[in-house]
C-alpha cells in the first residue's frame, strides 16, 4: 500500500516531483550530491526514486554521472502548454480587438521563455513569433516580465547558464544593467521590449499573477503604432487580462 504523505497525497508521488522540480531548478541537469544536499530525502530513497525515473523516460543519466530531466516530459508539457494556451486565448483576443495589435502568452521553460500561445493582429505589418518558438529572457517583453517575479541570484543563474545574446543595439548587455532595469518593472508593474529583439518593434508584457509557472503575456507592433498613447491604453487592458488568465487558472487548479 502506497505511503500516504501529511496533506493527504502520496508520499512517494510528491518525492518524485519534488526531484524533478529540483533538477528544473538547477537548470536541467545535476549531480545526485546536489539533489541529496537540496533535499531532507535519504541517499537511497533518491537514487531509487532516480533509477525509476530513468527506466521510464522522464529523467536522464548522462555520460558524466549527472541526471537531466528526460525525453518524455516534452510530451507532457506541451501537452500541459496547448491547455494552458487554449485557456488564455480568449484574453488573448480581446487584447487584440481592443488595441489591434498582436498578442502573446509565453511561460519559463528552464532558462528560456517558449511561447505557446498567439492571436495576431489583422495588420499587414505586424509582429509575428512562431507558438513553440524558445526565445532569451533578458531581450524579449514576456521574459523580463517574468524574471522580474524572480529573486536576483535565480535571475543571474538564469541569464549566467542561458548566456546574453545581443539581437540589436538596443539590446541588455550585460547582468548589472538587467537587474537595474527589473527593478523598474517591478514598480511599474509591466515590462517593455524596447526593439532589443527586432529593430522597429515595440513590446509591452506583463506576467499572471499566481501561474502555476512563471508566465507573461504581451501586446506587440512596430513603433509607428506602439507608441506612448498605445502604452496608455495597453497597460490598464493587459492588466486586466492577466487576472482573468490568473483567476481562470486558479479555477481549474
Amino acid at each position: 500500500m502506497a505511503e500516504k504523505a501529511a496533506g493527504g497525497g502520496v508520499q512517494s508521488v510528491e518525492r518524485v516531483f519534488e526531484l524533478l522540480e529540483l533538477i528544473t531548478d538547477a537548470g536541467g541537469e545535476v549531480t545526485l550530491s546536489e539533489l541529496s544536499s537540496s533535499t531532507d530525502l535519504p541517499l537511497p530513497t533518491i537514487h531509487r526514486l532516480l533509477r525509476t525515473l530513468v527506466m521510464k523516460g522522464y529523467a536522464r543519466q548522462l555520460p558524466n554521472r549527472r541526471y537531466a530531466l528526460g525525453p518524455r516530459l516534452i510530451r507532457l508539457g506541451e501537452g500541459a502548454n496547448k491547455q494552458l494556451g487554449a485557456l488564455a486565448r480568449p484574453q488573448l483576443k480581446m487584447l487584440v480587438d481592443r488595441l489591434g495589435e498582436t498578442s502573446n502568452m509565453a511561460v519559463l521553460d528552464s532558462d528560456m521563455v517558449v511561447y505557446i500561445a498567439q492571436v495576431p493582429s489583422s495588420h499587414s505589418m505586424r509582429m509575428f513569433t512562431e507558438v513553440g518558438r524558445r526565445a532569451h529572457t533578458h531581450d524579449t517583453g514576456v521574459g523580463k516580465a517574468i524574471l522580474a517575479q524572480l529573486d536576483n541570484e535565480t535571475v543571474r543563474n538564469i541569464v549566467t547558464r542561458a548566456g546574453m545574446p545581443t539581437p540589436t543595439e538596443k539590446s541588455i548587455r550585460t547582468v548589472d544593467q538587467l537587474l537595474e532595469e527589473l527593478d523598474q518593472i517591478r514598480q511599474r508593474g509591466y515590462s517593455i521590449d524596447e526593439q532589443e529583439q527586432e529593430l522597429g518593434v515595440r513590446c509591452f508584457a506583463m506576467a499572471v499573477p499566481n501561474a502555476p509557472t512563471p508566465t507573461a503575456i504581451s501586446v506587440s507592433g512596430p513603433i509607428s503604432r506602439v507608441d506612448e498613447g498605445f502604452a496608455d491604453k495597453a497597460v490598464p487592458l493587459l492588466r486586466s487580462a492577466a487576472q482573468a488568465i490568473s483567476d481562470d487558472l486558479n479555477l481549474a487548479s
